[in-house]
């Protein structure tokens, strides 16, 4: 039995295809972002009653830079040269992930306190391919956090 559309909208997964980015004040379009994840350093440690209790997981909380992965095609009219622009810079932008619902409204983000590329690749050049041009930059990132809208 077929469920209602509010009750789909609560209950069923939001599709990854509707997202928006935002690199420090300005809106910039990515046909995919991969890689954003929290967490946390662990080490196990072994005191003296090990062999009788066992041992411990102890966690850490580093801000430690992780690498991600942001895919974008080339339009003439939407700043082509922003990516190259932003990697001879070397500065640390903040970004925010948001995932949109069918309206296009924001509903959930992830927030990136610092981020700074690494490199840019440009797409692959072949007279016997329609392909579209898609760059891609790789970024490292820290203070990732989790945001319901």
């Amino acid at each position: 039995m077929a469920q209602s559309a509010a009750y789909q909208k609560l209950w069923y997964p939001l599709p990854v295809y509707n997202f928006r980015v935002q690199v420090g004040s300005l809106s910039v379009s990515f046909t995919e972002i991969s890689g954003i994840a929290v967490d946390y350093e662990h080490v196990t440690y072994r005191h003296g009653l090990s062999f009788l209790e066992g041992e411990s997981i102890q966690t850490f909380h580093r801000s430690a830079f992780r690498p991600i992965t942001c895919k974008r095609g080339t339009v003439l009219n939407a700043q082509p040269t922003y990516l190259y622009d932003w990697l001879k810079a070397r500065d640390l932008r903040p970004m925010e992930i948001s995932l949109c619902d069918e309206q296009g409204s924001e509903v959930f983000s992830w927030k990136i306190a610092a981020a700074v590329p690494t490199s840019l690749k440009a797409p692959t050049f072949s007279a016997s391919s329609n392909d579209v041009s898609i760059d891609t930059l790789e970024l490292q990132a820290k203070g990732v956090s989790v945001v319901k809208l």
